[in-house]
Parts: C-alpha cells; sequence; structure tokens
C-alpha cells in the first residue's frame, strides 16, 4: 500500500484564547491528533501553526479536537487572498466590541468607585453611594462587560482545566456576590463589620477589558503589513479560454493558463512570455530598481506591475505556490513561531494558574482561620486580590506580543524575520546583508545628470524630454517629468508619440522629432551618439542609466537616472562597522550598480544580479 509521506504546514486561526494556559491546551489538543507531527499556537496572532501527514489528518479533524478543548477554529478557512480582508473584518468588530465594552464599563465603574467613598468625594450624591443603585451600575459590567469571561471559565470547568478567565471571573464573582449578598441581608453582614466590593468586581473588570482591548488593537496593527503584501495580488486575471478573453478570480487561475496583461496591470500568477513585450517594475520583489525587459521566454512574478506594452504569458506558479504567496508565508510564520525563551514562558504559564488558584484558596483559608476580625471579610479580600493581581499573564502574553511587533514593524519596513529564533540570535550575528532597492536607496529613480550638447542648455533639454514622457507610467519617464515640474520648466506641445518596448519613446516636440531612450534606440534610427557617449559612459560607470535624447536626427544630450541614496544609509553602514560587523550588499541589480552604491555608502562586498530564489543560498553560504 502506498503511503502518503509528504508533510503539509497549516496555519490556523484559533478563536477563544486569552491566556498561556489556553495555548498550552490547544496545543496538546492539536498535538493529540493521529498524523499531526507538530503544533505551536501563538496567543499573541491567535494563529496555531500545524504540520500535519495530509493522509491521515484533515482540518475537520483538527477542528474537532481543538473544539473538545473548549476553544473554534473558525469553518471558513480559505488560501484565496480575501481570508485577511475576512480576518481584518473580525479583528475590527473585535476591536469595535471590546471598545464599546470598555466604554461603558468605564462610564459605569466611576460612579460606583466614587459612591464607595464617601470620606474621599463627600460631594458624591447620596444615591450614588446606595448599595441598591451600585448594585444595579455593577451588574451590566460583570455579566456584559465581562461575558466572555464567565463563559471562558465555564468552558474550563466543563474539560477540568484553568485559565486566566478562571482567574478572572472567581475573583469578580466573589467580590460581587458577597457585596449583593450584603445589599440583600444588611442585618446579618453589617454586625461583621461588612462592606460591599462593588467598585472591586467592577473597576477589575473594565480594566482587565481594557486591557483585552489594548492588545486587540496592537494584533490588528501589525498585521497590516501582510495585508499590503497580499494587496499586491490583483483579484482578478484576463484568461485567453478559446479565443476569448474572461476575467477570472485568480483562485480560479491554473498552472498553464494563458494570461494577456495590459499596460498598468498587475501580474496575477508566475509564469513565462510567450508572446509580445514590455517592461516590467519588479522591485519590490528582486531589488531591480529599474523596469525589467520582457520578451518571449522571459519569467514574470506575480504582484509586479507592467509598465508599457501588452504580452501573454503561460502561468507556471499559482496560489499558494507564487514566489509572492511564499514571501507572506513567511511572514505569518515568522509572527506564529515561537522563541527559545517564550516556550520556557509557555511551559511555566502552563502551571502558573493552578498554582495561582491553589495560592488564592491557601490564603483565604490562612486569614479565614488566623486573620484579624471581621477574619472573613479579610480572608475575601486577599483571596481576590491574589487573583485578580495575576491578571494579566504577562509571562504568556509579553513575549509573543513583543516578537509579533517586531516582525510585523520588519514587514513593514521591508525586513522580513524568518522566526522568533532569528530575533532573539540577532545580537550574535557578525555579517550583516543589505538589500539595495528600499534598503539603502529610497526606491525610486529621480534625475541625477543633465549633460547637453550641441550649445543647448540643461533645461531646454530636460524640458523637451520631460515633454515628450508626459503621462507616461514608465519610472523613468515620471522622474524626468518630475524633475521639470521642480524647476519649473514650461514644457512644449507633443504629437506623434510612440513609446519603443524596451528601448524608449518617440515624438515630434515643439515641431522637432525627438528620440528619447537606450544607444540601441539612436542606432537603429540611424543616429550618431557623438560627444554625449562619453558622458554616458560616465554615467553608466557610476551606476546610474543614462538615457540619449536626439532632436531631427542629431544627438543633443544624455539625462542620467538612478535610484539614489537614502540620507542615513551612509551613517547605518557606519555605525555597524564600529560595531565591528561586516556589511554585505545583496541585490538583483546590476553588479555596476550595485559596486557604485557600496563605493558610496563604504560597504565591504557586493552580491549583485542574484535571483530570488538564489537569495536564500548566498545567504547559508555566508552563514557558513
Amino acid at each position: 500500500m502506498a503511503t502518503n509521506i509528504e508533510q503539509e504546514r497549516l496555519t490556523l486561526p484559533v478563536k477563544g484564547m486569552h491566556c498561556a494556559s489556553c495555548v498550552s491546551k490547544v496545543e496538546a489538543a492539536l498535538a493529540g491528533v493521529r498524523g499531526v507531527v507538530e503544533a505551536s499556537v501563538n496567543l499573541a496572532t491567535e494563529k496555531a501553526t500545524v504540520r500535519i501527514d495530509p493522509g491521515q489528518v484533515t482540518v475537520a479533524d483538527l477542528r474537532t479536537a481543538v473544539r473538545a478543548a473548549g476553544y473554534e477554529i473558525p469553518e471558513q478557512i480559505a488560501a484565496d487572498a480575501g481570508t485577511p480582508d475576512r480576518e481584518r473584518e473580525a479583528r475590527e468588530r473585535e476591536n469595535r466590541l471590546l471598545r464599546l465594552k470598555f466604554l461603558l464599563g468605564a462610564a459605569l465603574s466611576l460612579p460606583v468607585l466614587l459612591g464607595s467613598f464617601p470620606q474621599l468625594f463627600p460631594w458624591v450624591p447620596a444615591v450614588v453611594r446606595s448599595p441598591w443603585v451600585q448594585l444595579v451600575l455593577t451588574a451590566p459590567v460583570q455579566f456584559w462587560v465581562g461575558w466572555h469571561f464567565h463563559r471562558g471559565f465555564w468552558n474550563d470547568a466543563v474539560h477540568r482545566s484553568a485559565s486566566m478567565n478562571s482567574l478572572v471571573s472567581i475573583g469578580t464573582n466573589a467580590a460581587y456576590f458577597f457585596s449583593v449578598a450584603v445589599t440583600l441581608w444588611p442585618h446579618t453582614f453589617m454586625p461583621l463589620g461588612a462592606m460591599t466590593y462593588y467598585d472591586t468586581a467592577a473597576v477589575l473588570m473594565t480594566l482587565i477589558v481594557l486591557g483585552r482591548w489594548l492588545e486587540a488593537r496592537a494584533r490588528g496593527r501589525t498585521s497590516e503589513a501582510i495585508r499590503r503584501l497580499v494587496a499586491l495580488a490583483p483579484a482578478t486575471a484576463r484568461v485567453i479560454r478559446g479565443s476569448a478573453e474572461l476575467d477570472v478570480p485568480v483562485a480560479e487561475v491554473v498552472t498553464g493558463d494563458l494570461i494577456r496583461v495590459r499596460p498598468g496591470d498587475r501580474i496575477p500568477v508566475d509564469g513565462e512570455v510567450v508572446d509580445g513585450a514590455s517592461t516590467v517594475d519588479e522591485s519590490m520583489l528582486t531589488g531591480e530598481s529599474l523596469p525589467v525587459e520582457k520578451r518571449a521566454g522571459a519569467r514574470v512574478i506575480g504582484g509586479a506591475v507592467n509598465r508599457a506594452g501588452s504580452f501573454t504569458f503561460r502561468a507556471t506558479r499559482v496560489g499558494r505556490d507564487t514566489v509572492l504567496a511564499q514571501i507572506i508565508r513567511l511572514v505569518e510564520e515568522a509572527q506564529g513561531s515561537k522563541a527559545p525563551i517564550q516556550r520556557l514562558a509557555d511551559r511555566v504559564s502552563a502551571v502558573f494558574v493552578p498554582i495561582v488558584l491553589v495560592i488564592a484558596a491557601l490564603t483565604f483559608g490562612v486569614w479565614w482561620l488566623w486573620g484579624p476580625q471581621p477574619a472573613f471579610l479579610f480572608a475575601l479580600t486577599n483571596f481576590v486580590a491574589v487573583l485578580v493581581i495575576a491578571c494579566p499573564c504577562a509571562m504568556g502574553l509579553a513575549t509573543p506580543t513583543a516578537i509579533m511587533v517586531g516582525t510585523g514593524k520588519g514587514a513593514e519596513h521591508g525586513v522580513l524575520i524568518k522566526s522568533a529564533g532569528a530575533l532573539e540570535l540577532l545580537h550574535k550575528a557578525r555579517t550583516v546583508v543589505l538589500d539595495k532597492t528600499g534598503t539603502l536607496t529610497i526606491g525610486r529613480p529621480v534625475v541625477t545628470d543633465v549633460v547637453p550638447a550641441n550649445g543647448m542648455s540643461a533645461d531646454d533639454l530636460l524640458a523637451l524630454a520631460a515633454a515628450a514622457e508626459q503621462g507616461s507610467e514608465h519610472p523613468l519617464g515620471e522622474a524626468i517629468v518630475a524633475r521639470a515640474k521642480e524647476r519649473g520648466l514650461g514644457l512644449p506641445a507633443v504629437s506623434d508619440f510612440r513609446a519603443v518596448p524596451g528601448h524608449g519613446i518617440e515624438a515630434r516636440v515643439g515641431g522637432q522629432r525627438l528620440l528619447l531612450g537606450n544607444a540601441r534606440l539612436l542606432s537603429e534610427r540611424g543616429v550618431q551618439l557623438g560627444g554625449p557617449q562619453a558622458a554616458a559612459r560616465r554615467l553608466t560607470e557610476e551606476g546610474k542609466t543614462a538615457m540619449y535624447v536626439a532632436l531631427d536626427g542629431s544627438a543633443a544630450g544624455v539625462i542620467g537616472v538612478a535610484d539614489v541614496l537614502k540620507p542615513e544609509a551612509a551613517r547605518t553602514v557606519s555605525q555597524l562597522h564600529a560595531m565591528g560587523i561586516e556589511v554585505v550588499m545583496l541585490t538583483g541589480d546590476h553588479r555596476v550598480t550595485g559596486e557604485a552604491i557600496a563605493r558610496q555608502v563604504g560597504i565591504d562586498r557586493v552580491l549583485a544580479e542574484v535571483l530570488p530564489e538564489d537569495k536564500a543560498r548566498e545567504i547559508k553560504r555566508l552563514q557558513e
């Protein structure tokens, strides 16, 4: 009998977790399912990462096991791009509900708190000091604002376990129901010196809900980086089926489909060009700051932007297999991973709640048996104090939250942290590898040089080029237009515009025939490069893109465009050197460009023209 030994990694949302004890129970439930190789649950992201043998276990099996432990894996689990949108909607609903609960709790708890201390607040109306009024004000806080704590405690009781919900529910209920008893039977309790503790129950519940609201907001902010990555993939693809072109959801694209891409479109999936030519902006994925020319046989990457020209490509990798999906999965796994210190914290937290309950019970007994009179009141007060002082469980929440915030903020700035363990070991690194585009540079081209010829002024040359590039979606053209606007130049009229994919453009500007592009464009049109050729060579050696300008068949000058350094790049590299760290640049850009940038910032080594799939290999080689 054939056995499927190929393992699959799943990332599943888990609802109902509130502390490290919850994490331990969910992990144990998942690990106990036949076919589960490894299970790791992260409280901060509310997700479980499970490695399974798909031949032995299904998501339904995992859902059943988690439900038996008192938690939920939502029925709607999808791997498409819409999932983050649904998660965002769910988080926003949770945030709104927690915010409403906190505001209501604060509004009701404040008068209860003021009315409980008439000696400190003598101006409070007598009606607010009434225990009956305080009972009514506290009831919604205890049973609606704090309902999810009581429900969690009930689930714990059913499954014979304990969690932070148990501490909150037992502590606040003890204070509340004792106060109710004092209110209902004052003649029995008052002679003993008893007093109500509505303020304790209401204020504690409100503050703990405030903590949950702040935690939920932090989770939402850090997941924003993943949502922005997902937004790079379009929702639909223009697929050729027979003789017709159909717009179909990206999730329905299969390997081998022919897909048409028009100027300005985002490429939906990975593939290989079969017809047409264009330039594609792949800077987000490869580090190439300038658009890459694509012809038949060239590979294209999902999420990249088609700048000019139309082409048809055959899908080679779709769904979770695309480069973009792998990057998204890397960020998700990093946020869901655990550092060694977090695993230690989870082990401690697993027994934390039962220990707190035992200590609270012992505290109550000691104060009741040997405490001063009224002994029961002192015992109850200290019992509640022990329970609530342990909430929330910092051990179970602080470490995963710090990791989640660190990986999320890193992703926002283009730094993908592979795992929590890597984050913890970062201080031992002796070599730092930096990308070029968007890390050392600003990530977009700007005009750096305007070199005119034949007596033309720099502003005149720039104005003619900018006029021809008006309305262009090509980053180089946009850079030229932006520079002309900065200088306040007037732009002449343009007609007969035509783009030459991979070469440049031609147009009639102010009555003159203008060519703007690379040396090949001018040569094919029979234009002698002449004097500007030396300037173009110098610009190329400096890592810049040289764009020739010709007017009426004669070279008129050259414009240099480059992705320039960030102001702080050189200082950052210098600081790393001062720490004794070697700095390496790893880029998909051309070697000449990479080395020119490295010289400007003082980088030690340059690894250039490295494809995305080869970058991990280069990192591995450096680690060895």
